[in-house]
Order: structure tokens, then C-alpha cells, then sequence
């Protein structure tokens, strides 16, 4: 592992990161893009909104609630002590970002890379459900997520909570370390994800009978496709971000992990074709695409920590699995995933973090990243699980199968986004 050599956070370090957190969104903007190619046309439209909603919702509560329990105040923070130990396990900061305007420049461009990140992990699941996750329910699941959940993992890792203090209380290397947000974006994310989809079950006609997939290919390929150039741009300037911010990385070393950055994903890539051009003879253009976020969800959790070998090998594995995760998932386990956010954000964004910790020279720091995977899949996927059960309760999840049949933009919006064309309905609803 490459640690990048430190630097105080000064101006130069302050514009620099401000410049690529204002590039950060196209990530968002390509991931959006993309679960709206992957879901049918007849949805096309809530999804895109939907999109935006979540971005605004997301925004409005971690900015009134969610920013105060994930800001770190040091001397404030909920803390308790056990076995000699002080465990910090909560922020206590303002209300409102009422101080933001006081706060050091670090501490804002800390508040707006939360901002992005809690949107970015709330837009994960929204693919997942496509075709039968109403909007409403989604609003109501962003705001659980940036009030509540993504808060506590934010301070646990970025706000020197009890995950970041594992160096310092146990000598586990430099404690969990997640530059890029492969844990608290991607995994919560995917997990996330997979509760949702659990929650709402397949679209129907998904699994027509026990053992059996039906092929729900997505509407538009190009979407899809621009879509993941969109998100190279942003995920680059992501991770140079977060190098920046969480590892004090000087400007001499950014140059590396934007090149780690760009290999994961092209390693990947080349990867999933392969695998799909041997398994069904042809490459697969939705697959190849899960390959290449894969690569970059990969490199969120290790582009600033290792070397280019070493990443080229790292984003080989993510491509690897990838499709193999997607077949597996659906044919295995009936788990209808339009986007295929659990094998491209969740397992990619765990391998990433263990790859970390492998490659990583400090004695400890493999056990510390499996600490805060066991984290992840222990403790906040079913506290996730639990919480969007309950919300289900109070706002049901799914359409019904009338707004199903007709599609997700006529129930939702009053009008589909190809009104020129004529939507075809599937066999299984006539």
C-alpha cells in the first residue's frame, strides 16, 4: 500500500478540492443515467425525477438534521467508555449547518462532500427498485438514510468515530480507512439496495416459475453507455477529493490515483467482456457497463493506497466477479435487480475496502478494513433492513399492479417520456 505523502490542508489544498467536488455530481449524474437506461421505457421519466428528488431531498435533510450526528466537534461527540476505551459513536454538531459559515475551509468542503455522498448512496437503491418503487417511498427512504443512517457511518469513518479510532485504540494500522466512500456510498448503497428489493419483491413476470428468469433487458443501451463515460469524470474527481481530505494527500500525488482510478475501471471492463463474450458468446453491453462502475466503486476504497500493478489486479477480480455476481443473484436467489447495485456497488465497494487492507504494509490494517466490513453487513444492513420494513408499513413501496402494467411515469407522472411511440406491455400482464 502507497500511503500518499501528507500536507496541511492550506489554500492551494482548499481550492483544489473545492474545483473537483464542483466535477464530483457528474458521478451522480452518470449513475442516474445509467438506472434509467436499465429500467423499462414505460418508467423512463420517474426515474430521471425521481433522480432529482432524491438529490433534493437527501440535500435538505442531512443539511437540517443528518450534517449535526455526522460532524465531529471533538470534545462534544457522543462518547461512551468501555474496557478502558473511549468509543466515539455519535456527532454533536449544529442543527441547520447554522455554524458552517464559521467553520474552518476544511470543515465546509467536509459538509459539501457529505452532501454529495449522502445523495449519491440514496440513488443506489432507486435503480434497484426500477419499475415498481414508488417515488414517494423512495423520498421517504432518502430522508431515513440522510437523517439517520448515513450520519452515524459518516462519523464512525470520516469524523474520527469508533471505526477511524481503531489505529489509535488498538494499533489496527491507521484504523478503517475509506478515502473514496466505497463504505459509507457504495456498500450502504447496495445494501440498501438489497433491502428495497426484498421489501418489494420482483416485477412481475421477473420469475415466472420456480428455477426460470425472464430477460427484462433495459430500454436504452446509450443511456447506459454515456452514462459510465459521465461517471468516469466524476469519480475521478471523487477520489482525488477524498484523497485530499481524508489522507491529506499533496497535489504531487494525485496524478497516481487518478491513473489507479482510470485502471480499476478499464481492468475491469476488459474483464467483464471477456467473461461475457466466453459465457454467452457475445459481450454483454448492460454487463460490460456493470464491469466498468464495478472497477471505479473498486477504486473508491483503494486508488490513493496502492500501486498501478496492484490495482490493475484489484479492478481484474471486480470484473471478474461482476457478471457472475449478477447471474448468480438472479438465478440462484430470485433477486430481481434492474441496475445490479448489490454486485456493483455492494460486493465491489467490500472487495475494494479488503483489498485496501491486503495490499496495506501497517500490521493491523487488513483486520481493521474486515472490522468495518463486519460493520457494514452486521450492524447497518439490518438496521437498514429494519428501519425500511417499518417505513413500509406507513408508506407502502410498491405500485400496484395496475400502475405496474401501465407503467411507473402514466401512475406516477400522466404521461410517459416516449409519447410518440407506442409502448409495448408485456405478455405476462394480459
Amino acid at each position: 500500500m502507497n500511503q500518499p505523502p501528507v500536507m496541511p490542508f492550506n489554500e492551494t489544498a482548499f481550492a483544489l478540492t473545492l474545483v473537483l467536488l464542483l466535477l464530483a455530481p457528474l458521478a451522480i449524474a452518470g449513475v442516474a443515467l445509467i438506472n434509467s437506461g436499465l429500467g423499462r421505457s414505460r418508467s423512463a421519466s420517474q426515474s430521471l425525477l425521481g433522480a432529482l428528488v432524491i438529490l433534493a431531498v437527501s440535500v435538505i435533510a442531512f443539511a437540517v438534521i443528518g450534517s449535526a450526528f455526522a460532524a465531529s466537534t471533538a470534545t462534544a461527540d457522543h462518547v461512551f467508555h468501555l474496557a478502558g476505551k473511549s468509543w466515539n459513536w455519535m456527532g454533536a454538531g449544529p442543527l441547520l449547518l447554522s455554524n458552517l459559515a464559521a467553520a474552518s475551509g476544511r470543515a465546509q468542503l467536509v459538509t459539501l462532500f457529505e452532501l454529495f455522498a449522502v445523495a449519491f448512496a440514496a440513488m443506489v437503491p432507486w435503480g434497484s427498485g426500477a419499475d415498481r418503487f414508488r417515488l414517494a417511498a423512495a423520498t421517504a427512504t432518502t430522508a431515513l438514510l440522510a437523517v439517520l443512517i448515513f450520519p452515524l457511518l459518516a462519523h464512525w469513518i470520516w469524523g474520527g468515530g469508533w471505526l477511524a479510532q481503531l489505529g489509535l485504540n488498538f494499533s489496527l494500522g491507521a484504523g478503517f480507512i475509506d478515502a473514496g466512500g466505497a463504505a459509507t456510498i457504495h456498500t450502504l448503497g447496495g445494501l440498501s439496495a438489497l433491502a428495497v428489493i426484498w421489501i418489494v419483491g420482483p416485477r412481475k413476470g421477473k420469475f415466472p416459475r420456480e428455477g426460470l428468469s425472464t430477460a427484462m433487458p433495459g430500454h436504452n443501451a446509450v443511456y447506459v453507455l454515456f452514462g459510465c463515460l459521465l461517471a468516469l469524470i466524476g469519480w475521478l474527481a471523487w477520489n482525488l477529493a477524498g484523497a485530499l481530505l481524508w489522507l491529506s494527500a499533496v497535489p504531487s500525488a494525485l496524478a497516481v490515483i487518478a491513473v489507479n482510478t482510470l485502471l480499476s475501471a478499464t481492468a475491469a471492463l476488459a474483464a467483464t467482456f471477456i467473461v461475457t463474450r466466453l459465457r454467452f458468446g457475445k459481450p454483454d453491453a448492460s454487463l460490460c457497463a456493470n464491469g466498468w462502475l464495478a472497477g471505479l466503486v473498486t477504486s473508491s476504497a483503494c486508488a490513493a493506497l496502492v500501486t498501478p500493478l496492484q490495482v490493475l489486479f484489484i479492478g481484474l477480480i471486480a470484473g471478474i466477479a461482476t457478471p457472475l455476481l449478477v447471474e448468480l443473484f438472479e438465478l440462484a436467489l430470485s433477486i430481481d435487480d434492474p441496475s445490479g447495485a448489490i454486485s456493483v456497488h455492494a460486493a465491489a465497494g467490500i472487495w475494494g475496502l479488503a483489498a485496501a487492507g491486503i495490499f496495506a504494509p501497517r500490521p493491523g490494517q487488513f483486520v481493521a478494513q474486515l472490522i468495518g466490513i463486519a460493520t457494514l453487513l452486521g450492524m447497518v444492513f439490518p438496521l437498514v433492513y429494519l428501519l425500511f420494513w417499518l417505513l413500509n408499513r406507513i408508506v407502502p413501496f410498491r405500485v400496484d399492479a395496475d400502475g405496474e402494467r401501465l407503467g411507473m411515469d402514466l401512475q406516477e407522472l400522466g404521461g410517459g417520456a416516449y409519447p410518440e411511440f407506442v409502448v409495448h406491455r408485456d405478455e405476462s400482464y394480459r
